[in-house]
């Protein structure tokens, strides 16, 4: 378990859940993005919480370990989008033909050249 501390306020996420959120507001920070996550987590009083993060340029999040012995929040489907997210961003696809032959026709060379 991690301390997630975002807006002032630390919430306490599963591991992965925390790696992820922090991996993805970089990526979403150095494309000039922005997105939304929401993660179940404990909040400071450890009651059962939602958290929606805003990521953007803009956005302070920390994770800090903690040695809570309290079973970690399921979070596997936000931590899969995020980590896909993050994969995408830092190595989009390429561009191919509508052919779909996995070659770049001439006009798209051509405009990728010029980039």
């Amino acid at each position: 378990m991690k301390h997630i501390t975002y807006a002032q306020k630390s919430l306490l996420v599963g591991d992965a859940a925390a790696d992820a959120l922090v991996e993805y507001a970089v990526a979403l920070a150095k494309n000039a993005s922005a997105d939304t996550v929401t993660l179940k987590a404990f909040g400071v009083d450890g009651a059962d919480v939602e958290a929606t993060f805003v990521l953007d340029a803009g956005t302070i999040v920390m994770a800090e370990t903690t040695k809570s012995s309290i079973p970690e929040p399921d979070d596997s489907e936000a931590v899969e989008y995020m980590r896909e997210q993050t994969r995408l961003l830092t190595s989009p696809p390429s561009a191919v033909s509508s052919d779909g032959d996995g070659s770049v026709d001439g006009e798209a060379l051509s405009y990728l050249e010029e980039l």
